[in-house]
This record gives C-alpha cells, structure tokens and sequence, in this order.
C-alpha cells in the first residue's frame, strides 16, 4: 500500500513539475502578416493586376452596351437573318464577359496565394524561431482565442515585428487608412 502511494504520490509531483515547466505563447499573426514590407509589395502587385482586370472587364462591357444599344435602335430595320446574328453575337459576348469574370476570380486568388505564401512563411519561421529561443511549446494566434490570459503566456508579437523590420508606428489602422486613401484617391 505505501507502494501504490509513493508512486501516486511521484507521479503528481512530476506532473506539476513539468506543468510549471511548460511555457505558453501568443501572437497577433494576423498583424505580423498584414505589417510586413513585403505585404505593402505584394497589395501594390494585387492592385496592379485587379486595375488592369477591371479595365479589361470595362473595355468587355462597354463593347456589349454599344452592340446592344446598336440592336435596339436597328433592330426593326434589320432582316430575320441579321438579327438572329446580332443577338447571337451579343450572347457570345455576354459569354465571353462571364468567362473572363471567372477566369480573372481564379486568376486573383492565384495570385494572391503566390504573393503571400512566402510572406506567411516568413512570418511563421520567424515565431518558430522566437518559440524555440524562448522554450516555448505551444504559440497560440490571438485571432482565433476566445480568451487568453496574457500574465501566464508570452506575448511573441512585439519581438517578431522586430525581427520582421516592422515599424513601431506601423498599425493596423495606419494601413487601413493609408489604403482607403489610396483608393479615394484612385476614385477622383
């Protein structure tokens, strides 16, 4: 019986001990990402290659509107023939419109995965790296906790924007509002 209790009573004791051992750590991933140079880079490609679409895609509809406001206006005039061949053409443009739609969609998503993978990369080696100086276990992304309680964890984010050469002023919000800038800008 002394036995079976010293034993129980070794295997708590270790059992806290390698509790008390264990670090946890946090991160704004998110931040990390969206903060990084590269990531400015990247949107700039993004929003050259989306403007180029659009205006490929604008070219595509006006081409259409004017055809079909050409059909409108001549259509009474037209024989059967030419105006089967009229509305065959604008279905083919609608058709071509739809195609480039879907195709530009996959095209942008392939792109952007390709833009941001080795930003993504970067950003989880350099938290991997500061884990591993800091024996650290387990790094958890704040964004997907519902609760974190920040005196017992270790908040790795400062230290990967250093490591990342994000600037200290950079936020979040700074982004957001230098890009809707931009795009206000782009508007007028």
């Amino acid at each position: 019986m002394k036995r079976v209790f010293l034993i129980a009573a070794s295997v708590a004791l270790f059992s806290v001990a390698a509790t008390a051992q264990t670090k946890f750590a946090h991160v704004n991933f998110n931040e990390l990402v969206q903060l990084m140079p590269e990531a400015d880079s990247a949107m700039v490609q993004l929003e050259a290659a989306n403007n180029e679409a659009q205006e490929t895609y604008s070219s595509m509809v006006a081409e259409f509107q004017s055809k079909y406001d050409q059909f409108n206006e001549k259509q009474a005039s037209w024989t059967p023939a030419v105006r089967e061949s009229k509305q065959r053409e604008l279905g083919e443009i609608q058709n071509r419109i739809q195609e480039f739609e879907q195709a530009i969609q996959q095209d942008m998503t392939q792109l952007q995965n390709s833009l941001m993978a080795p930003i993504y990369q970067k950003a989880q080696d350099v938290v991997k790296n500061l884990a591993k100086e800091k024996g650290v276990i387990y790094v958890y992304d704040t964004n997907s906790l519902l609760y974190i309680d920040e005196a017992q964890s270790i908040n790795l984010t400062p230290e990967a924007r250093t490591a990342l050469n994000i600037p200290a002023d950079k936020t979040i919000e700074s982004v957001m509002a230098a890009r809707q800038a931009a795009a206000q800008t782009q508007a007028q």
